[in-house]
């Protein structure tokens, strides 16, 4: 289990004002990474150093968005003042996981603007729409060559330090483990109004940028 990619939603006229500013603020260049046709949404994302990426998603004016959990988390994020919707763990198994939520991983797959197909399961996504404090899981059926956070990378030295959450720790435990610590990353538990990804902090070549 690794730190995959974090999601940051916003509303479709926001995408490429959100893209900038997160990107000017770390550093780094985002890249467009195309559309989810089953959940009816796009992104675009910015690798980071450790295999894990930023991944900035809005919702499209498509059924499918109003329809798939993915898609309603997006755009229920987005019309509450957009933010950090999740932090999204990597399993090389999701046979376990689905085991733990009782249900089958659903498929997601989206095509990059170069014609590439990328190819994957995730689970949890319901978990997060009640708990938006609780990760989701995904498993890619594709190489490391074609995860995003290779994609377009000539090699960066951002990287996530701390993710911020607040909200029931229990609920992160019962579906993550006791041990919440993921490599170099670490989770603190802060107070705040609202569930979720606070902010998170990164380590750049300019010292630590904090986004909340």
């Amino acid at each position: 289990m690794r730190l995959d990619h974090l999601s940051y939603a916003c509303t479709t006229s926001e995408i490429a004002d959100v893209v900038q500013r997160i990107g000017s603020d770390l550093g780094g260049t985002f890249i467009d990474g195309g559309r989810h046709p089953s959940f009816g949404t796009r992104n675009f994302i910015l690798p980071l150093a450790g295999g894990c990426y930023v991944e900035v998603v809005s919702a499209l004016d498509h059924p499918a968005a109003l329809k798939a959990p993915f898609g309603q988390a997006v755009h229920r994020r987005a019309e509450h003042g957009g933010g950090w919707l999740s932090w999204v763990l990597a399993v090389d198994d999701i046979g376990p996981v689905e085991q733990r939520f009782g249900r089958e991983a659903a498929p997601g797959k989206r095509i990059r603007p170069d014609g590439v197909e990328l190819c994957w399961q995730q689970i949890g996504i319901l978990n997060t729409l009640d708990r938006p404090e609780v990760p989701f899981f995904v498993h890619w059926d594709c190489p490391d060559t074609e995860h995003p956070s290779a994609t377009g990378r000539t090699g960066t030295s951002i990287a996530v330090d701390t993710i911020e959450l607040s909200g029931d720790q229990t609920s992160v435990v019962e579906v993550v483990g006791s041990d919440v610590g993921l490599d170099d990353t670490k989770v603190a538990w802060v107070d705040d109004d609202e569930p979720g990804v606070s902010a998170v902090v990164f380590r750049t070549p300019n010292g630590p940028v904090r986004i909340d």
